[in-house]
C-alpha cells in the first residue's frame, strides 16, 4: 500500500490492480505513456504544495459528448481534465504530441467505463466506509493529515466528491478484477521449479528486489517559509550525519522522526521495491546494506533512509522480516452492514484494551474464517503474503498492538501483531514466494486479456473529437 506521484495520479491514473489478489505484491508504477493510462489509484507521496501565485486566466474547454459507451456518455471535460493530470504528472507524456495523449486518455476512459459497467452488472459495490479508509490510507502513505490531503486536492481544482468518486471507481475496478481474473489464475509446481532454477542461475534479475528501509522524516508544513524549510533541511542533514557516524538509527528515528513508524525505529519493513516510493528506491539503489541515504525531499518533508536489508525474491539466502499476526474477520453479510461490523469490532478492541476480553478467545467465538479455531492466528507471514490493504495496516502495528477495524474486500478485520523476526525463508516459503511472483505476472497478463475482451464487447460510439 505507494510510489511517488501526486494525488492526481494516485486518484485517477495509476494501477491499483496489484492490490486485487490475495497474493498481491503491492502497488506498482507505470513507466511509459501507455502504462499511465491504466486505471486505479496508487498510494503515493505527494509533491510539496506549490507556493501561492497570481491566478492566471483559465480557458475552459467547451462541454459536449465525445463518446458513448453502451449509451453512457464521456464528455470533453472528462477527457481534458484527465489529459491535464497526465501532462502535469509525467515527463514522458509532456514530450509526446498532445493529440496522442488525448487519444490514449479517451481510450483509457472508454475501457474504464466499460469495466465499471461490468462491475455494476455483477453487483459489486463499495460502501462509504471503504472509501473513507482509502482516503485515510492515501493521507497516511503521503505522511500528511487528512485535512492537508483534502487541501492539496482542492488546490489542484478537484472537488472532494470527485476525488472520492475516483477512489470508489478504482476500488470497484479492483474488486472486479479480483472476481473475474484473480480467482482463475493458477501457477503449477513445474513453473515454480523453473523459476527457482532461473533464480539460482541469476537469470531472473528483472524481478524487483525486496528491500527493507528505515526512515527519519523531518516534516515540512505546507505553509513553511523558505527560512523554515532551510532550518528543517539542516536538521535532516544533521540526523543523516549522526546516522553515518554510527549512531543507533532506531533511536534517532524515535527522537527526531515525524513519521508514525517512529515507534518501531523508523523501520518500514521488507517488501518488494515496487511497493516503496520510487524516490526511496532511486535514492537507495546504490546504497549498501546498513548504509544511509539522504536527506531526500518529498511532499511530506525531508527523509533520511537507512537500508536494513536487500534480497531477491525467491533467492535461497533471502532474509525477510516476518510478522506473526492474528485477526478476527467478520465477512460481508446481508444481515449485517459494514458499519455494524466496524462497530462490533471496535467494541472488541475496547474490551481487549481494557483487559476484559482476550483476542484469541474473541477470534474463536466470532471470526468467520478458518483461523478462528486457532484463535485467529495466521502464523508467520512473509511480505506480500496478504492483500495490500491488510498488510499496510499490519505493518503499522508494533507487537502487541491491535488495529482499528479494517475494511477489506473480504469483510472487516481486527488485527493484532504478535511478533516480528528477521529470518531466512524455509524451502517451502521460498517456493511460495516464487509462486506469488509468478502468479502476479500471470495475473497482469490475464487482466490485459480480460480488459480487452470487456472493451471488445462494449458498444462504443465516437462523436466529436475532444478539444481543449
Amino acid at each position: 500500500m505507494n510510489h511517488i506521484r501526486s494525488i492526481l495520479t494516485l486518484a485517477c491514473l495509476a494501477t491499483l490492480a496489484a492490490a486485487a489478489g490475495a497474493q498481491g505484491q503491492g502497488l506498482r508504477p507505470g513507466t511509459g505513456i501507455t502504462d499511465i493510462m491504466r486505471a486505479g489509484p496508487r498510494l503515493a507521496p505527494v509533491p510539496a504544495a506549490p507556493r501561492a501565485a497570481p491566478a492566471a486566466p483559465v480557458q475552459r474547454a467547451a462541454e459536449y459528448i465525445v463518446a458513448l459507451v453502451n449509451s453512457e456518455p464521456i464528455t470533453n471535460t472528462e477527457v481534458q481534465s484527465r489529459v491535464e493530470r497526465v501532462l502535469r504528472e509525467n515527463a514522458e507524456a509532456q514530450r509526446a504530441p498532445r493529440g496522442e495523449i488525448v487519444r490514449l486518455v479517451l481510450e483509457r476512459l472508454v475501457a474504464e467505463r466499460a469495466q465499471l459497467q461490468s462491475a455494476k452488472e455483477v453487483g459489486i459495490k463499495v460502501d462509504e466506509l471503504a472509501i473513507d479508509q482509502a482516503e485515510q490510507t492515501v493521507a497516511r502513505q503521503n505522511q500528511i493529515s487528512l485535512i492537508e490531503l483534502r487541501s492539496r486536492v482542492a488546490a489542484e481544482g478537484i472537488s472532494p466528491q470527485t476525488f472520492r468518486n475516483d477512489l470508489r471507481d478504482q476500488l470497484l475496478l479492483t474488486r472486479l478484477r479480483d472476481r473475474e481474473v484473480e480467482s482463475k489464475v493458477k501457477v503449477s509446481d513445474i513453473e515454480v521449479d523453473q523459476f527457482i532454477r532461473e533464480q539460482r542461475a541469476g537469470s531472473n534479475a528483472a524481478v524487483a528486489p525486496n528491500i527493507n528501509l528505515a526512515q527519519v522524516l523531518i516534516a515540512v508544513p505546507e505553509t513553511a517559509t523558505d527560512a523554515q524549510v532551510a532550518t528543517l533541511q539542516q536538521r535532516a542533514q544533521g540526523v543523516a550525519q549522526r546516522a553515518r557516524a554510527g549512531e543507533d538509527f532506531a533511536k534517532l528515528a524515535q527522537e527526531f522522526s515525524d513519521s508514525p513508524d517512529r515507534a518501531v525505529g523508523g523501520a518500514i519493513g521488507m517488501r518488494s521495491a515496487d511497493r516503496y516510493p520510487s524516490l526511496f528506491v532511486e535514492a537507495t539503489q546504490s546504497t549498501a546494506v546498513n548504509g544511509v541515504a539522504g536527506p531526500i525531499r518529498s511532499g511530506a518533508g525531508f527523509h533520511v533512509l537507512k537500508v536494513l536489508a536487500k534480497s531477491q525474491p525467491g533467492a535461497f539466502d533471502a532474509v525477510v522480516t516476518q510478522t506473526q499476526v492474528r485477526h478476527i474477520l467478520l465477512r460481508n453479510d446481508p444481515k449485517r452492514t459494514t458499519a455494524q461490523a466496524v462497530a462490533q469490532l471496535a467494541g472488541f478492541k475496547d474490551r481487549i484494551q481494557k483487559g476484559t476480553a482476550d483476542f484469541a478467545g474473541l477470534a474463536r467465538d466470532n471470526s468467520q474464517d478458518a483461523s478462528a479455531k486457532e484463535g485467529g492466528d495466521l502464523g508467520w507471514s512473509r511480505p506480500g503474503q496478504f492483500v495490500p490493504e491488510f498488510e499496510e495496516a499490519m505493518d503499522r502495528l508494533a507487537p502487541g498492538q491491535v488495529s482499528d477495524p479494517l475494511v477489506s474486500r473480504f469483510g472487516v478485520h481486527l488485527i493484532q501483531v504478535v511478533g516480528r523476526r528477521d529470518a531466512k525463508l524455509s524451502q517451502a516459503e521460498q517456493r511460495e514466494a516464487a509462486r506469488a511472483v509468478l502468479r502476479e505476472k500471470k495475473v497482469e497478463d490475464a487482466f490485459e486479456t480480460w480488459a480487452q475482451e470487456i472493451r471488445a464487447r462494449a458498444y462504443v460510439e465516437y462523436r466529436e473529437a475532444p478539444q481543449s
